[in-house]
């Protein structure tokens, strides 16, 4: 009976530890989205959300380039290493250099960007710079996700298709990659966090200065909104500038203001994003309108 008592109180206990640990880190965002977004708004004012209105399009802009680039180049990495790869020397030094990749500290990535698409291409900082440097920081999770989501998947999947007629690329295409969606997803969710959160890689590439004029659409023009080779100047790294290089007496609260909208941007950036991959996965096993 001593031995059962035992076993059962620290089952009790280990419990609530488990629970006390998922019920703190959801409490720690909310308290942490509460101080930064209430002290953030206490000094609002309409001058200032024009002041980072273009910050703000730059910011979303970049991360939408980035996670192309990251999903064009880490899914088929990702495919490459959980369906064509065979354990060898080569495979293993693939894994080893994704991996290494992933422990970069993004000063270094960011330095590597400005020698490589900066200096080397004879260009000024642009956004397409900064967002080929975040894409180096999130392709290895990109990478491992795919890989990991096609592994996981049952090997009926593949058997059933194969039985069918159709090819392993066609397997991969229409069968694997659609069931691993969500799981994507939820790696393009992490990847975009990178993003959204990004300064050191991008002071050196993107630069901390921005001019767009709203009413020049000519895409070769360097004010052009949506020209990817201007200089552009992101929440995050306003944030950065004002707390350490602005003289304006309001750079406080310009900081507080600009990390709250980031803060708020990542959250409904994050909910929509799960909503989406939610929607995925519901209709994929046909209970979409249930």
């Amino acid at each position: 009976m001593n031995g059962l008592a035992h076993k059962r109180a620290m089952n009790r206990l280990m419990s609530g530890l488990f629970t006390a640990g998922a019920y703190g880190s959801a409490i720690l965002l909310f308290a942490f989205i509460a101080l930064v977004v209430g002290q953030g708004i206490s000094g609002l004012s309409s001058d200032m959300l024009l002041g980072i209105r273009d910050m703000f399009f730059n910011t979303l802009y970049l991360v939408v380039l980035a996670l192309i680039i990251s999903a064009l180049w880490g899914i088929p990495a990702g495919g490459y290493l959980a369906e064509y790869a065979t354990d060898g020397k080569l495979t293993n030094w693939i894994r080893m250099a994704v991996e290494t990749l992933s422990s970069l500290p993004s000063i270094v990535v960011g330095l590597f960007g400005y020698l490589v698409f900066i200096v080397m291409t004879g260009s000024q900082w642009n956004l397409m710079a900064g967002a080929l440097s975040v894409s180096i920081l999130t392709l290895p999770l990109m990478v491992s996700v795919t890989e990991n989501a096609l592994k996981d998947l049952p090997p009926e999947y593949t058997l059933g298709s194969l039985g069918l007629g159709a090819s392993k690329w066609q397997t991969i295409w229409n069968v694997l990659l659609p069931a691993c969606l969500p799981r994507i997803m939820t790696g393009l969710i992490l990847a975009a966090g990178r993003g959204f959160g990004e300064a050191a890689a991008l002071m050196f590439t993107a630069g901390m200065s921005t001019d767009i004029d709203w009413s020049n659409w000519d895409l070769s023009s360097a004010t052009c909104p949506l020209n990817p080779f201007r200089p552009g100047e992101t929440l995050a790294l306003h944030v950065w500038v004002m707390r350490t290089e602005a003289l304006s007496p309001d750079a406080g609260k310009i900081a507080g203001l600009t990390s709250a909208i980031l803060m708020l941007v990542v959250v409904l950036f994050n909910v929509l994003a799960r909503y989406i991959s939610w929607r995925l996965e519901k209709k994929m096993e046909g209970t979409a309108d249930e």
